[in-house]
């Protein structure tokens, strides 16, 4: 499996279904792509536009592969450095993503990716950079307007984002985890709770696997309502794992 497919992985994760939240200048995104992206994409192809809702697996593949870790150069980045920027670019925009790497590594912030940037990078140690660029990244979001509406959603990607960086940058691979948005929100962007943080003792951990799967087949579909039964699933198996640990004691 390539670096990329790895942090395809993981991202997946992050930008989740279908989202339209008003407070979101990006507008209607599916799985991460805005409606602005995958209509650009489809005039390049020589196809008519279409309802983003619509993208395939493959077309949003190959809109993240080109477009995102092709043109911020991850393939020649360091193991977890790669996949933190990476993210970074999807979220912010390649060229603000770029930035935020090259501020860290004291080079001039164009936004372009070129040898100058990638010797600089060698120079340095790559989880300290991959907290340069994260705590560079989380500034920046407090400094938005609409910071209010996902602070909470943003804080806990960037969160998780340095932490599956270091791990890889530590020969470990990726993994996703599980995240689900709750009822009140309208995309992945916004508050988002994992297992792992709601349940914490090993005992619970049998009681969450049965409802995985249902969450996993949720988070398939589209609109508010899934997102907001995944969330329903997620913290009822949370109570009910809960309640058994404690009646164990």
């Amino acid at each position: 499996m390539s670096n990329f497919e790895r942090a395809m992985k993981v991202l997946a994760v992050h930008e989740g279904g279908y989202s339209n939240h008003k407070a979101d200048p990006g507008g209607a995104t599916m799985k991460g792509v805005t409606k602005r992206v995958y209509d650009a994409y489809r005039r390049r192809q020589g196809l008519d536009t279409r309802d983003v809702r619509k993208i395939t697996n493959a077309e949003v593949y190959e809109i993240y592969r080109e477009q995102y870790w092709a043109a911020a150069r991850c393939d020649d980045l360091p193991s977890g450095l790669a996949y933190c920027v990476f993210d970074a670019a999807v979220n912010s925009g390649v060229s603000q993503g770029v930035k935020w790497l090259q501020q860290s590594v004291g080079v001039t912030d164009d936004g372009i990716v070129g040898a100058m940037t990638l010797s600089a990078v060698g120079r340095f140690e790559v989880k300290a950079v991959i907290d340069e660029v994260c705590d560079r990244r989380l500034a920046f979001m407090k400094r938005l307007a609409h910071w209010s509406s996902f602070k909470t959603g943003w804080k806990s990607r960037v969160r998780e984002v340095r932490a599956q960086s270091k791990a890889w940058a530590n020969g470990k691979t990726p993994e996703p985890s599980v995240v689900v948005a709750p009822a009140e929100a309208a995309g992945p962007e916004s508050l988002k709770t994992t297992i792992t943080d709601a349940i914490k003792n090993p005992a619970a951990i049998g009681a969450v696997g049965s409802t995985v799967g249902s969450v996993a087949a949720v988070a398939n579909g589209e609109g508010p309502f899934q997102y907001a039964l995944a969330a329903v699933l997620v913290i009822g198996t949370a109570v009910a794992a809960w309640w058994l640990v404690k009646g164990r004691k």
